[in-house]
């Protein structure tokens, strides 16, 4: 939390990223013993989250050999867009 009950904005781009590699992972062409990391991290704040739960969702724009790109959206579970996110993830 930052001031009262507003989330802050780092466990809201720690979300984005979790969301993310979750939805890298989901492709059943990755090996089991495969690693990977966040390499690019891109959020937009849209507005404040206010104490409520969030529900992020992740889109796969683009998969290729080494590298998946996607977009994540979060939002309350009042449904007010909270933030946008543009991740990266290399995976090997």
């Amino acid at each position: 939390m930052t001031i009262g009950t507003t989330i802050h904005g780092g466990a809201i781009a720690s979300l984005i990223d979790t969301a993310a590699t979750v939805a890298a992972w989901s492709d059943n062409t990755v090996p089991e013993n495969m690693r990977g990391t966040t390499v690019g991290l891109t959020v937009s704040y849209l507005a404040p989250a206010e104490g409520e739960d969030l529900r992020a969702t992740a889109r796969v724009l683009r998969r290729g050999r080494s590298l998946v790109y996607l977009d994540v959206e979060v939002q309350s579970v009042s449904g007010t867009s909270v933030a946008r996110g543009l991740v990266t993830y290399k995976l090997g």
